[in-house]
């Protein structure tokens, strides 16, 4: 699994970077693919500019795909061939593209910049907004959005797990849905500081110019499935693929399901690649039984290693 935007902090990634030459030179591949030194900024801040949409994107992709090369390089193994399947968390899915070679970490790179401008851009400052909903069902949630859509656009964004809802849409939609859920009996629903209303109608000019420049990139058959986030659902088809990515721009993330599909496939380990553990947390409860790890610095390749090298003996 590879984590999405929120998780990144000043500092990812760079005991990696320090101690792995395989996960130095992805941190040197994305910078000469930016023409800048992303991973300067990475590793020393600011957080306001690492927080910044163009920049976060990139960011955590790179750090992720980091830590994927340095378990590659430390068990002499391509994570396809310990793994059966990759997913994302919205730009996490572009990271687990890479990590599948559907596309280079180069071109990953470039994209999640633009993904990232087009996404600031999409939509005016103070005119969108996020909100998350905690302690209702997704009927709930679903509910109230609809009732507040009289007022614009108010969507369901992040479907993430039991109870954890997030949704985007216009400013006084996404207010008037944040009242309504306390009335329906939500244990707390609370708007969100972010920079635009992601994963909801409003960014359909990010998705476009996003549709753009996937016309233009190569992507080839990843060597696993990657379980999308539009459909929760395996995915290798490199045309279904292009058109996924451009309908995540809008559409709701279905991580709650995404984890179902899991545990459907028979999932019984997860690996969380990159910076935070959030998505370690939700697949807890979303992939019962499954046995979970992190890798984020050394002592965790290490820890990993360590672990395949004992399920392989």
């Amino acid at each position: 699994m590879f984590p999405g935007q929120g998780a990144q902090a000043v500092g990812m990634g760079r005991a990696l970077h320090d101690a792995s030459p395989a996960a130095r030179a992805v941190f040197a591949e994305v910078d000469d693919a930016l023409g800048e030194p992303l991973s300067a900024l990475i590793f020393e801040g600011s957080a306001d500019r690492l927080t910044l949409t163009a920049n976060a994107q990139p960011a955590l992709m790179a750090t992720s795909l980091a830590a994927v090369r340095a378990v590659e390089e430390r068990t002499g193994r391509k994570l396809t061939d310990l793994v059966g399947y990759v997913a994302g968390h919205s730009l996490g899915e572009h990271a687990a593209l890479a990590a599948a070679g559907a596309v280079s970490i180069a071109d990953a790179a470039r994209l999640l910049r633009l993904r990232g401008q087009a996404m600031q851009e999409a939509v005016r400052p103070g005119e969108g907004a996020m909100a998350a909903i905690l302690g209702a069902d997704v009927p709930t949630v679903e509910a109230v959005v609809a009732e507040a859509a009289a007022d614009g656009v108010c969507e369901l964004a992040n479907d993430n797990g039991e109870g954890q809802q997030v949704i985007s849409g216009s400013a006084v939609a996404v207010e008037r849905a944040v009242a309504l859920a306390k009335e329906r009996g939500a244990r707390r629903s609370i708007m969100l500081q972010v920079s635009a209303p992601f994963h909801c109608a409003l960014m359909q000019p990010a998705a476009d110019r996003l549709a753009e420049a996937l016309a233009g990139m190569r992507i080839a058959a990843p060597a696993v499935p990657v379980i999308a986030n539009v459909t929760a659902e395996p995915v290798q088809d490199p045309a279904a693929i292009r058109e996924l990515l451009v309908r995540q721009v809008t559409s709701r993330v279905r991580w709650r399901e995404t984890m179902a599909t899991m545990a459907r496939l028979g999932v019984g380990a997860v690996i969380e690649f990159g910076a935070g553990k959030v998505l370690t947390g939700l697949a807890r409860r979303g992939v019962p039984g499954a046995t979970l790890s992190n890798v984020h610095d050394p002592a965790e390749v290490e820890t990993l290693a360590a672990q395949l090298a004992g399920s392989t003996a």
